[in-house]
């Protein structure tokens, strides 16, 4: 992963329970709607295959990286598969400690201040505040005061409408999953409306 590339367009969505029929089409759709950096979750079925196939066909355009990462055999699928990042729900300390000797890209998730803590002195290149929703922009805000130097992903509950409000309260990027690549939308083709969806989150980006 090109941590300069993802700061620059800080959006990282996320694929949960897709299939293989529809990876080519959706995509070429992320591609086209202008998204660079997405994770499959480990707990999708034929997640390596799939992180596999889409390294292979979209890695040189995408950063492609693997999520809900649990346990080191979840880790060594992924990256033995492509991945080039690493995205877990809490902080698994082993999953990390190897990302950060490896200089793998880890994304821990945590809700609470010392869990936050936690995960950033463990190695994290940034913390996924998870799930967001709980306590909102605000939040992210109150959390900054006494940790400036933490960076934080924002995922769960974020929105086109609230985005620039989680930038500004101190997010460093967001994470997005079924508020756009929605099963239902996936099953019945309907890649313009994920594309749509997909852009109005890269419109309400702050300029940076």
């Amino acid at each position: 992963m090109d941590l300069k590339r993802f700061r620059k367009k800080p959006v990282l969505g996320i694929l949960r329970g897709i299939s293989q029929k529809s990876l080519d089409p959706l995509f070429d759709t992320i591609i086209s709607g202008g998204l660079e950096a997405v994770e499959i979750t480990m707990n999708t079925a034929g997640a390596a295959k799939l992180i596999r196939n889409a390294a292979s066909r979209y890695g040189k355009k995408l950063m492609i990286g693997a999520g809900t990462v649990l346990s080191m055999k979840d880790l060594q699928e992924a990256l033995q598969a492509g991945a080039t990042f690493i995205v877990s729900p809490v902080l698994i300390r082993p999953v990390v400690q190897y990302c950060v000797k490896q200089k793998i890209p880890v994304f821990p998730g945590a809700l609470i201040p010392s869990d936050i803590y936690e995960a950033w002195q463990a190695g994290a290149t940034m913390v996924k505040v998870f799930p967001a929703s709980c306590f909102g922009p605000e939040y992210f805000k109150e959390l900054k005061g006494p940790f400036p130097e933490i960076e934080l992903l924002a995922c769960g509950g974020v929105t086109p409408q609230n985005t620039k409000t989680y930038f500004q309260n101190g997010a460093g990027a967001i994470a997005v999953g079924s508020s756009i690549f929605r099963r239902e939308w996936i099953e019945h083709r309907k890649f313009r409306l994920i594309r749509r969806k997909i852009q109005s989150f890269l419109k309400a980006l702050p300029s940076r």
